[in-house]
């Protein structure tokens, strides 16, 4: 059971305000957010908002909730149209494919979990045209030009979640690009006529595609219902997009669409966001390239609360693996440490009140530079702890726990394997045997060579200790 002293608070853009999170099932959590649009690699102002998701969806299953999370992938759009150059809807999917392929390589590499269904626009084509009927049976939608439009006028709180001055809009007025100004509001399109040379499906409503707003409301209603609990993605997508997603699903089933709608702010770069269009943006695959540690990449875009622009540095990054490397060190240490037996009362409960700091953090509003606050106070006093010798056999169980379960949510190291492979375990027997015959300048060669092989060497008083570099 969960204490009404620990209840997640989460800023609702729709309210305006930070609201206590309740599911509208019992325990059961339906969440969906805005995948990638697979017209090229995601680059890591995009993976910022992927990683605030994955640390929202494993901080609520910390918390006890059971969750299903479905993801889109935008593989039919103005971009990936005009990026694959491709003429019939076959082709573009065998582009979009490579694309998808490279964002769920990536989301691995960053530890970002594969939601329960990653549900693709082209599979779903018939569900957006049988909403687009049914929208246009109740009365919303009128045809120009072989193209059907969602009429904005006939829902009357368009406008609600961007906070629109909806009386400017001038009526009739119609945009057919899939991203646009909040001073361009107006009707928007649905259904688009096929054009020479780009792909298009016969359905219908007629030869075209799809516009990009209903392909999320087509497939989120699908396979959550027509209301569900959580919709996220990055502040970009409140308007035009999560706004026309409000208004054609609240007008096909008449019932609230969404109750928690979450945002994540941008990655910038010398006070601009990260984008393709601005050419300012940097993909995780050329990080890895310069030897950068994904991990490292995804302790950056954590460390900064989701609410807050984080301004992208390589010295953030630098300081990353640093900490990383503080946390490691120390979980080596703990792992390898000789401790006398015993226990010391004082460590137990310096992580049962640590996990407690972690999780209050996290429940106010994802503060997650207080959840790795937590992580280093305990770090930090427990390593104190084990110089003074005061922290015994009996503790080492209570500490790991309380890692562990803190990287359930972070997900930013692992628990130090003892095991070595055999090859490296001899060269360590005979450096050792080289050290006890006093034969320094072979320790040394052996040393050496295990470094460039990936393995650190530390004599301790307490014996040989290794690690991985």
């Amino acid at each position: 059971m969960r204490s009404e002293d620990h209840l997640l608070r989460i800023f609702n853009t729709l309210g305006g305000r930070i609201e206590e999170f309740h599911p509208l099932v019992g325990n059961q959590v339906r969440m969906y957010t805005c995948g990638p649009t697979v017209y090229d690699f995601a680059h890591i102002g995009n993976f910022r908002t992927f990683v605030f998701e994955d640390i929202l969806k494993r901080f609520l299953r910390f918390k006890g909730f059971q969750v299903k999370h479905v993801m889109n992938v935008t593989d039919v759009d103005d971009k990936t149209i005009r990026n694959s150059g491709a003429t019939e809807p076959k082709k573009l999917r065998e582009y979009t494919d490579r694309f998808t392929q490279a964002f769920l390589e990536d989301c691995h590499s960053l530890r970002i979990e594969k939601p329960d269904l990653l549900v693709h626009a082209t599979d779903h084509i018939d569900d957006m045209v049988a909403m687009i009927m049914r929208l246009k049976a109740k009365g919303y939608t009128y045809e120009k030009d072989g193209s059907t439009y969602f009429k904005i006028s006939q829902f009357k709180d368009y406008g609600r979640l961007a906070k629109l001055d909806v009386e400017g809009i001038r009526a009739g007025a119609r945009v057919d690009v899939d991203e646009y100004e909040k001073q361009d509001a107006r009707d928007f399109v649905l259904w688009k006529a096929a054009k020479n040379g780009e792909p298009h499906w016969e359905t219908p409503l007629g030869p075209g595609r799809p516009g990009w707003h209903i392909e999320c409301s087509a497939m989120s209603m699908k396979y959550l219902g027509e209301s569900f609990d959580l919709h996220c993605g990055a502040v970009d997508l409140i308007f035009p997009h999560h706004e026309n997603e409000i208004a054609q699903s609240e007008a096909d089933s008449g019932k609230p669409f969404v109750r928690y709608w979450v945002h994540g702010e941008h990655l910038v770069v010398e006070g601009e966001r990260m984008a393709k269009s601005k050419g300012n943006f940097l993909t995780l695959r050329e990080l890895v390239s310069r030897r950068v540690d994904p991990l490292s990449v995804r302790y950056t875009l954590l460390s900064v609360p989701y609410k807050k622009q984080l301004n992208f540095t390589f010295d953030a990054l630098h300081q990353a693996e640093s900490s990383l490397k503080r946390i490691r060190d120390f979980l080596l240490r703990l792992t390898t440490g000789a401790l006398k037996s015993g226990r010391n009362e004082h460590v137990e409960t310096q992580c049962a009140e640590t996990l407690q700091r972690f999780e209050q953090a996290l429940d106010d509003d994802l503060n997650t530079a207080q959840a790795l606050a937590a992580v280093f106070d305990l770090v930090r006093d427990v390593n104190t702890a084990l110089v003074e010798n005061s922290v015994y056999e009996e503790d080492r169980p209570s500490i790991f726990r309380a890692m562990e379960r803190m990287n359930e949510v972070l997900s930013l190291w692992e628990r130090p394997s003892l095991a070595l492979d055999e090859q490296i375990q001899l060269l360590i027997d005979e450096r050792n045997q080289a050290r006890r015959s006093r034969n320094f300048a072979l320790a040394d060669q052996i040393r050496d060579r295990l470094y460039e092989m990936g393995y650190v060497i530390e004599d301790t008083k307490d014996g040989v200790r290794w690690k991985k570099r």
